[in-house]
């Protein structure tokens, strides 16, 4: 199982970030853990200055906007 989190405010770009990575996963038939991180601190640990921002296992892979179906799918069939 792949765990991603989402860090953001809980804009709308946010919830539509976590949204399209569970949804890509679903369709490739791949389990995930979609968590939503919004507190400001813990934002800030992982050096993130723009949001949405996209942390998979722990490694972040992703800040300033919703990422493209091209690169969640990418993450997803990443080993």
């Amino acid at each position: 199982m792949k765990v991603f989190k989402v860090l953001g405010s809980g804009c709308v770009n946010c919830v539509n970030t976590a949204k399209l990575i569970e949804k890509l996963a679903l369709e490739q038939g791949i389990d995930v853990l979609v968590e939503k991180v919004s507190d400001p601190e813990t934002i800030m640990n992982y050096g993130i200055m723009s949001t949405p921002a996209v942390v998979m296992d722990e490694k972040v892979v992703h800040a300033g906007g919703v990422p493209s179906t091209e690169s969640i799918i990418g993450w997803l069939n990443s080993f």
